[in-house]
């Protein structure tokens, strides 16, 4: 059978034959909404390079969550701004920081939002990278210790899932085993499994002040060109006890996310990037492109490509499209 029987166009007459055929559906239970967290009150600091994207103090943050909430939204991914920083990331492990006290807040005021920690230490080095560096080079063994210690502190805080987002080796087992032992064996772990040295991150660093003050992240981030790296080290993060994988960025890495959802069986979270976010800004600012149609696309792109789980900072946006 071929044209003229078969028309394919047939089914795209009018926008309720539309939707009642189409295969792949956002939903608000998808979306993780990220923070950008800092110390003060009544904070609400624009980022310059994320137009309608703040830095929140702990009061402003409890009333954004608060609205979306309203909309559906129910998980959010914490990211630390402290007072200080060091060459270690001392202050990612302390018990009165200020991811560890936005969660105590949160948790207080919003007991069934689901809150997940981004668990690294470039928000809190003075040199912007993952861990201390040693000879020039981020060390992996001494950076992983930190990295269970400052999992450990969020969980003890009340976080309901961390985020290992370094890409440091070994970083997921030492999380789970520090975590079964002190009680927390319930507690899932996200692990950023495949996270690629993007130039797509360059809004993140101005929001968190993470760019590195030498070099760059090509030594523990994984190269754009590699697509087979990323299954064995989504292989290995499962072995090592990650709950959940995610692919970073999303949108120009979407046959990444589609080759992990089909080769492993768990959830796949896939984090739709902050540069992705800020070039679609920039255009629609513009009059190049129209924004909440180029989110849509973007988010549904993302969900068809496999993810179950979208980290996106347009997820309030979006969740007013799919509430109508």
């Amino acid at each position: 059978m071929r044209y003229p029987y078969i028309r394919m166009r047939r089914l795209r007459q009018n926008s309720v034959l539309r939707s009642m055929v189409r295969e792949t559906r956002l939903t608000v239970d998808s979306f993780v909404l990220p923070y950008f967290v800092r110390h003060g009150n009544g904070i609400r600091e624009p980022i310059a390079s994320m137009p309608d994207y703040f830095r929140l103090s702990i009061d402003e943050l409890l009333k954004d969550c608060g609205e979306a909430m309203d909309l559906g939204i129910k998980s959010v991914l914490l990211f630390g701004i402290p007072e200080r920083k060091d060459h270690h990331g001392t202050a990612a492990c302390e018990d009165d920081g200020i991811v560890q006290t936005t969660i105590k807040a949160l948790k207080d005021k919003y007991p069934h939002l689901l809150v997940i920690t981004d668990v690294c230490n470039c928000e809190y080095t003075d040199h912007g990278h993952c861990g201390p560096v040693i000879d020039g080079d981020v060390h992996n063994d001494t950076t992983v210790e930190i990295l269970a210690r400052q999992a450990l502190s969020h969980a003890k805080a009340g976080c309901d899932m961390v985020a290992p987002s370094d890409m440091m080796d070994g970083r997921v087992q030492q999380i789970r085993e520090i975590l079964d032992d002190n009680g927390f064996s319930n507690l899932p772990i996200l692990s950023y499994a495949a996270k690629y040295a993007s130039s797509f991150y360059s809004p993140f660093r101005d929001a968190a002040g993470t760019t590195p003050s030498f070099g760059d992240r090509k030594s523990y981030q994984m190269d754009m060109g590699n697509s087979a790296e990323a299954l064995r080290e989504a292989a290995l993060d499962i072995d090592e006890g990650a709950d959940i994988l995610m692919v970073k960025p999303a949108l120009a890495y979407l046959d990444i996310v589609r080759r992990i959802k089909e080769r492993f069986e768990v959830p796949v979270a896939a984090y739709n990037v902050s540069g992705e976010y800020s070039m679609v800004k920039a255009a629609a600012a513009k009059g190049w492109l129209d924004e909440e149609c180029s989110m849509m696309e973007i988010l549904t792109s993302i969900r068809r490509a496999g993810a179950d789980i979208i980290i996106s900072y347009w997820a309030q946006k979006a969740a007013r499209i799919i509430n109508g």
